[in-house]
């Protein structure tokens, strides 16, 4: 029996001043979801000017991207993911999930997502674990 993969990705930020963070899944890891992602996020923070740091994934770097406005992105230098608040936040989750068998990609998603609602309620704990210097 051959087993098929279903993958899904999720694309997140964080305000490490404020603790809160936002995400959203997507279904693959090229500019074109990025491009989704930025514009959501733009959506949902409509009032404000983002900056947005990433890493030199070629989906990161491709020219095409189409940036809302009030959004700009801020490259990272190669190999340096201590750098992206997120990636914290990333590491810190992932450990939850590690080893773990899901059935479809929704239920991957609702799993995702209930171990990202302790840091949604308390946004203490995500500033605390980002906002470093």
């Amino acid at each position: 029996m051959q087993r098929a993969y279903e993958w899904t990705y999720q694309y997140a930020a964080v305000d490490p001043t404020t603790g809160e963070g936002f995400c959203l899944y997507l279904p693959g890891l090229d500019s074109s979801c990025l491009e989704v992602f930025l514009k959501h996020l733009a959506q949902a923070y409509a009032d404000h000017r983002l900056v947005v740091a990433l890493d030199g994934a070629l989906s990161h770097t491709s020219k095409e991207i189409e940036l809302p406005q009030d959004v700009n992105l801020l490259p990272l230098p190669s190999y340096s993911p201590k750098l992206n608040p997120v990636e914290r936040w990333f590491q810190e989750f992932r450990s939850t999930l590690a080893n773990k068998d899901f059935e479809t990609i929704g239920s991957l998603q609702e799993g995702l997502t209930r171990a990202l609602e302790p840091y949604w309620d308390g946004p203490a704990r995500l500033r605390s674990l980002t906002g470093f210097a």
